[in-house]
């Protein structure tokens, strides 16, 4: 393995030589991204990072300088960059046949479906592909209304489920908010969050590692999760009909940071909202595809089945593709007109999806994603006892939130220009981590699933030194 990367690295290198020789100059590109791309399409840190290959966990930027990715292209790259069976999958398709329309049969996406569906449990059989998670999302919701003829969602305050005008009123973050009406007929109620809402304690969520709060909670018994769903239950009583179309939850909230609930949460409200005549959908864009690494699906380790199930991201590893997975009596609704997507399904994408799907299991990344996820928590774990900026740490295989205070006392967030210059030193010396929460004071840590022990400890050293970087800063001031 090691004689194979380092192989595949001098080719990169060749060709990344080459490519400096032929292409714009770093100052030309910024200034091209600045006049004729959106300034809507923000970048990441002081001086953005011009990228030119990825082999696995790893980024090369155009110098060649190498960076242990821990954000996966915004938790996309699912077995690794450009990894060599599904690259090999799409270069062989691509001599075959790029694209027909789905009102045609083709083998690939047959095949596709079948191996998809097999994934989940009865009665998750039935599959629409889309291109995107917002889109997969956005007819989620369309189903949901048509099959129990009602309109009324909810949804989890701090949940992104796309940036669509649909997904919007979903979507429960300030930040992506415009000054638009986006929210008719969806209701966000409480987020059950046991590190930063009202309730919370010291053995609440499904996770190795839990909050710095305490509880007198016996066992079998959690007083935060009674709470939470005494709020969830206000919400039915006061904010919506009596009869309600669906409920929308991530299994952990991504975008907001990787927000845990108390465990048994999401059972007990998909059962208040199947008494309200509402079906319940699984977004599973971030947690989907053994991420979690206990199980296949997040949604699994709340002991609960979907009606629905959205995913995208990680399904194709960086190639544009999603799903909606429900039942056939759900799916029998859509079916009463036309409804038509004309890339979903397209035999590159299922080709690219089978490959994922394969690479996954030949490659046992959900099981990796348990053993190195469980060592890398821990590890960031020691970490918040060593550091009072440090105000929880929480997380299931590899999807991972760092959560910086100003001190654990009042855990007000980190001011956002510590929170940078952190950030930016873990990119100074090699390590790429994503950012999220509502007040984007979480590092997201959600890595290839192929990353290694090796890699995790890397990882938390250059964590370590840059807190102790922000330490020798704060004294020196």
């Amino acid at each position: 393995m090691c004689l194979n990367f380092h192989l595949t690295l001098d080719l990169m290198m060749s060709e990344m030589i080459s490519f400096l020789l032929q292409s714009y100059p770093y100052e030309r590109m910024l200034k091209i991204r600045k006049q004729n791309l959106s300034p809507s399409l923000v970048t990441y840190y002081k001086k953005p990072l011009l990228l030119h290959q990825g082999h696995m966990q790893w980024l090369f930027d155009y110098q060649g300088r190498r960076y242990l990715d821990l954000f996966a292209g915004v938790v996309t790259v699912s077995v690794g960059h450009c990894h060599p069976k599904v690259t090999a999958a799409a270069q062989k398709q691509l001599g075959r046949l790029w694209h027909t329309t789905n009102l045609y049969m083709h083998p690939s996406i047959q095949e596709y479906v079948e191996k998809l569906a097999a994934l989940l449990p009865d009665p998750l059989k039935v599959v629409y592909l889309t291109n995107s998670g917002s889109e997969a999302n956005d007819l989620a919701m369309f189903m949901a209304r048509i099959y129990t003829q009602n309109f009324d969602l909810i949804c989890f305050r701090g949940g992104y489920h796309g940036g669509s005008p649909y997904t919007l009123g979903l979507t429960c973050i300030g930040s992506y908010k415009h000054g638009v009406a986006n929210a008719f007929g969806c209701q966000s109620t409480m987020l059950p969050d046991v590190f930063r809402g009202p309730w919370g304690g010291s053995h609440c969520r499904d996770s190795l590692v839990q909050t710095i709060r305490k509880c007198s909670c016996s066992q079998g018994c959690c007083e935060a999760n009674d709470q939470y769903i005494e709020q969830f239950k206000d919400t039915l009583s006061t904010c919506v009909p009596k009869a309600i179309a669906g409920f929308i939850a991530e299994p952990i909230q991504g975008v907001n940071g990787v927000i845990q609930y108390p465990k048994r949460f999401l059972k007990e409200a998909f059962q208040l909202v199947r008494e309200r005549g509402g079906v319940c959908i699984a977004d599973e864009v971030q947690t989907g595809f053994g991420r979690t690494g206990s199980h296949f699906w997040g949604f699994q380790t709340h002991g609960v089945v979907p009606d629905v199930v959205t995913m995208a991201k990680g399904i194709g590893n960086g190639f544009p593709m999603a799903a909606v997975v429900t039942t056939p009596e759900i799916a029998n609704s859509l079916a009463q007109n036309l409804h038509f997507n004309t890339f979903g399904g397209n035999p590159m994408a299922c080709v690219v999806g089978s490959a994922v799907l394969d690479a996954i299991a030949e490659d046992s990344l959900q099981k990796n994603s348990k053993e190195v996820g469980t060592y890398m928590l821990l590890e960031f774990a020691k970490l918040r006892e060593k550091f009072e900026i440090i105000g929880d740490v929480r997380g299931k295989g590899l999807m991972i939130g760092i959560e910086m205070v100003k001190n654990k006392d009042s855990c007000e967030p980190l001011p956002a220009e510590e929170m940078s210059q952190i950030w930016e030193d873990c990119k100074d010396m090699g390590v790429l981590m994503g950012r999220g929460g509502i007040y984007n004071q979480t590092f997201r840590v959600k890595p290839p699933m192929c990353i290694t022990k090796q890699d995790a400890a890397f990882a938390a050293e250059v964590f370590h030194a840059a807190l102790m970087r922000h330490l020798e800063r704060t004294v020196a001031s």
